[in-house]
């Protein structure tokens, strides 16, 4: 028989930008991007590049007739609900878009590619010039340091002055301007926007990497994005550079250069979530079948699984109200839920600050005899000492779990398999057992288990 179609109607947004043969920017990082926040992509290719994951090696920019045609095929079939535009070569083509843009009435992002994160230049100075007539049009122009000072003749090198450059890009008709600090030096990458609603700073901490392939053109579809679907632009920055800060964390590991940027973090991050609940839920259905009664501290016990690529408490399963002991061996006081962890789901957040394969975690009692039982484990077992833990940790971190972990990591020759918080007066000795894969966090707490029964 047939079937009755249901259709979906998802906004739509074009990318006008040039062809990465590499896959990790320009068109195809737009579209990739477009896709995982639920916008149809659609594109007109400006220029064909030969690059990959260490440089450019070619371009050819297509005839700016070829390029008209496409924005003219693209803007008279769909229902555009935001333009992004990249890499545009050369004058002519910076021109025409300019003038592709100023009809529709809808959001204009304007990433003003000139220079590639290999360093590579891919805009002639003609074409440099002629951005001004694009910026005009623009609701929210994204340059890195670099491209601002071409810009705008100032080099931000701090808040102040990328603010500076944000106030010249307004005086050339920009409605905001996003200044990436990516290139600042510093310990934060800090992003400041620049509108006429003021100043606003969108900070994270700098991620030592140089896989950052991708990373203006995949921010400034992100931004898009959240346009096309109705959000404000605040709020679609304030989502894009967030969504950046994992996507570069969780970068692709792909060619023989740094690699790419991770395109669909956020959208496989979430896809996974149901698998990792079900994966604690069977953990903890074998301890209450093992009966790890033994191991159970005072304080409960819980089992927590972190998705992926997990940056948030929010993101981690647990059993709601822990495992505690019966008369009858152990039971979990409720069902599994994201969020349900304080305690060893921050813990174990820090430790993948260290460790990003990390994914779980258990809290077990800790006395002498459990501290020789933990010997029988392959692997190392760390410590840290919470009477020497600064006064200040919490204020300054939000939880002592960060130093915590990062006091036994860095005591510790390679990822640990148990860490020991012996406590302090009224705080209960803890060890919290870690693994990679449930099946080994299953049997390192078996095998402490067995240890302490013989």
């Amino acid at each position: 028989m047939t079937r009755i179609p249901a259709p979906v109607e998802p906004p739509v947004a074009v990318t006008i930008a040039g062809s990465d043969s590499g896959g990790g920017a320009g068109i195809q990082a737009d579209l990739k991007t477009m896709e995982a926040h639920g916008v149809f992509g659609t594109s007109v290719v400006t220029s064909v590049t030969a690059q990959n994951t260490r440089g450019v090696e070619g371009a050819f920019t297509l005839p700016v007739e070829a390029i008209e045609e496409q924005c003219s095929a693209v803007l008279s079939d769909f229902d555009v609900r935001a333009v992004k535009t990249g890499m545009l070569a050369e004058a002519p083509v910076v021109r025409s878009v300019a003038e592709q843009v100023e009809k529709p009435e809808i959001p204009v992002v304007v990433d003003p590619v000139m220079v590639a994160t290999s360093g590579d230049r891919l805009l002639d100075s003609d074409g440099e010039a002629a951005y001004e007539e694009l910026i005009e049009h623009a609701t929210l122009v994204t340059p890195n340091a670099d491209e601002a000072a071409v810009l705008t003749g100032v080099k931000p090198e701090d808040d102040e002055s990328a603010n500076s450059a944000g106030e010249e890009l307004l005086e050339l008709g920009a409605d905001a301007a996003l200044v990436k600090g990516g290139h600042v030096p510093g310990e934060q990458v800090r992003d400041v926007l620049v509108s006429e609603d003021g100043v606003e700073i969108f900070a994270h901490d700098r991620i030592e990497t140089d896989a950052t392939h991708g990373s203006g053109c995949t921010l400034a579809s992100a931004v898009a994005a959240g346009l096309a679907q109705g959000d404000a632009l605040r709020e679609s920055v304030a989502q894009a550079t967030a969504f950046m800060e994992r996507a570069v964390r969780y970068h692709l590991n792909v060619g023989k250069g740094p690699g790419s940027v991770h395109h669909l973090v956020e959208l496989r991050n979430e896809a996974a979530r149901d698998s990792t609940a079900e994966t604690v839920e069977r953990v903890v259905q074998s301890f209450v079948e093992r009966d790890v009664s033994r191991l159970v501290p005072e304080v409960g016990m819980n089992v927590v699984g972190a998705t992926p690529y997990a940056e948030a408490v929010g993101e981690t399963a647990a059993v709601e109200g822990r495992i505690t002991r019966t008369m009858s061996g152990v039971k979990p006081n409720r069902g599994v839920r994201f969020g349900a962890s304080s305690h060893v789901a921050r813990f174990l957040l820090s430790a993948r600050e260290f460790d990003p394969d990390l994914r779980f975690a258990v809290n077990c009692r800790f006395d002498d005899d459990v501290e020789s039982a933990l010997a029988t484990l392959s692997g190392e077992v760390a410590e840290f000492d919470r009477s020497a833990e600064p006064t200040d940790v919490k204020e300054r971190e939000g939880s002592t779990m960060g130093w915590g972990a990062r006091r036994a990591f860095e005591s510790a020759d390679e990822t640990p398999v148990a860490i020991i918080d012996r406590g302090e007066v009224g705080k209960e000795a803890i060890v919290k057992l870690l693994a990679a894969e449930t099946e080994e966090l299953q049997r390192r707490t078996f095998a402490v288990l067995s240890a302490l029964e013989t």
